[in-house]
């Protein structure tokens, strides 16, 4: 699927203000996507930029300022087009699965609460990987409320779980967690999707997990749409949780200041 996407994001300051190094994870991450075209807009203009890749595998782009500004402007512009997954997945083994050498991706946070819920289903679908992840997946989609929450971390997998409600990226650390708590290596991905508006035709950062299957690498699953990623998600940044994932990173120095952060983001896809 071909997409345009045009990202905006502006912080305003009360006073002027010295701003410190900054990071952005606003490039498409390049195992699910082929840039064709891209650029940022920067304003103030930064006096030096690095692009590398994360120890994530994530495009980041770095830079620095000088001097001082009460406005800080970034604006993302990119088109190219999602490499779909080709490979059927292999067989695999009856869960649980055990810990392999993966152990960064099947981190701390399980609960007693998730565990019960993620191993009723996995008893539910005989044990069977690919049948488990469809059931959860689908299970997050019909039983839970989806709502969007602007600002804040994701809620913890335990709180969503009791609440019956989250943001995608809270659906998205409970699936995680559930998939940890059967031994599937799971992360944390932040991009865009191609299928919904809010209701007043507003476009928003995405979130979903993806699951490591041996042989055949990483694999999407979006539980707030209730689908298996194919060509319709453009991925940032993954990571093993939400922290690393964030578009915007830096700061700033000044006395007795405030902030305010406003972002607009344009998505065309077809």
């Amino acid at each position: 699927m071909r997409f345009s996407v045009q990202h905006e994001t502006c912080y305003q300051y009360s006073v002027p203000v010295s701003l410190g190094d900054h990071l952005l994870r606003l490039t498409p991450r390049p195992d699910s996507f082929r840039v064709l075209q891209q650029n940022f807009e920067i304003d103030p203009e930064p006096v030096w930029r690095r692009d590398e890749l994360d120890r994530y595998g994530t495009p980041v782009t770095r830079f620095g300022f000088s001097g001082e500004t009460q406005v800080l402007r970034i604006v993302s512009k990119f088109e190219g087009e999602t490499v779909s997954y080709a490979e059927p997945l292999p067989g695999l083994q009856p869960l649980p699965w055990s810990q392999g050498s993966m152990v960064e991706y099947l981190g701390a946070g399980e609960n007693a609460p998730t565990h019960r819920f993620a191993g009723d289903l996995a008893a539910e679908c005989g044990g069977q990987a690919e049948t488990f992840l469809n059931l959860l997946t689908r299970v997050l989609f019909e039983r839970f409320d989806r709502h969007i929450r602007m600002d804040g971390n994701a809620q913890s997998a335990a709180e969503t779980l009791a609440l019956g409600r989250g943001a995608c990226r809270d659906l998205a650390v409970l699936f995680m967690a559930a998939c940890r708590s059967q031994g599937i290596p799971a992360r944390f991905v932040s991009g865009y999707q191609a299928f919904s508006e809010t209701a007043d035709g507003g476009r928003h950062l995405h979130a979903w997990p993806e699951v490591w299957f041996p042989g055949a690498g990483w694999r999407g699953y979006d539980p707030t749409h209730g689908i298996a990623v194919r060509d319709g998600h453009v991925a940032l940044a993954a990571a093993p949780d939400q922290e690393a994932t964030m578009p915007v990173e830096g700061g700033f120095w000044g006395n007795g200041v405030t902030s305010t952060l406003d972002y607009r983001v344009r998505i065309e896809a077809g």
